[in-house]
């Protein structure tokens, strides 16, 4: 069914995203695309290679334009409260990543108001402090997310195969139940053939019956 391919393809995407020796956390890479005068979350997660370790993240953001070569700080995260450091991004960055604990594995941010001139190149930095018992480990990881801005969304790969499937789905059914008219219609005409045989059948033989009959009387 339409459900179940749809299934298929978000689960096949899952298991390709998700590290090995990783339970309870997925890095899922983020969307790209962008739609002007939307919303759109920069996606950014790192998984603690051991969920039992104690631990604590600051995560930066930083955005350089197409034309530049320096990046700029734009936003950090750290626990409890998130900070907006640059005016181009004032009132649209919100924060969408781990919420009230020190160890954040989801550094997401939801820019609103998408413009044009969001474009360019994102980067999603964990400072990471694990506590292990001979002493503190000290962590970085970097991501970077390419951005486009476009006018109209362009249909996902899910969507699209989704869409694919329903109407080969509507096809197939539109042949089975032709296929089952046909069917049904040779059946219903085989039998009317058969029941008229067998009337006609039926009507010589009496009309022989009758002559039979006709041939053994005697006039006087």
């Amino acid at each position: 069914s339409l459900r179940f391919i749809s299934l298929f393809v978000l689960s096949i995407f899952f298991i390709i995203q998700v590290p090995q020796c990783q339970t309870g956390c997925a890095e899922v890479d983020s969307m790209t695309e962008a739609v002007a005068g939307g919303s759109f979350e920069l996606g950014c997660i790192s998984c603690k290679r051991r969920e039992e370790v104690a631990g604590s993240a600051i995560v930066d953001w930083h955005y350089k334009p197409p034309e530049k070569e320096d990046f700029i700080h734009i936003f950090q995260y750290e626990y409890p409260l998130p900070a907006l450091l640059h005016e181009k991004f004032e009132g649209r960055l919100q924060w969408h990543g781990t919420m009230g604990t020190k160890d954040v594995q989801i550094g997401a941010i939801f820019l609103h108001n998408v413009t044009y001139n969001d474009t360019g190149t994102y980067r999603c930095t964990f400072h990471r402090t694990l506590y292990l018992s001979p002493g503190e480990k000290h962590v970085t990881i970097i991501k970077e997310i390419e951005l486009t801005v476009v006018e109209k969304a362009n249909p996902e790969l899910t969507a699209v195969i989704s869409e694919i499937m329903m109407y080969v789905v509507i096809i197939v059914l539109q042949l089975w139940m032709i296929g089952v008219l046909i069917y049904c219609y040779k059946k219903i005409y085989a039998e009317n053939e058969d029941r008229e045989a067998k009337k006609a059948a039926r009507a010589q033989k009496i009309l022989i019956d009758s002559k039979d009959s006709c041939d053994g009387v005697h006039l006087e």
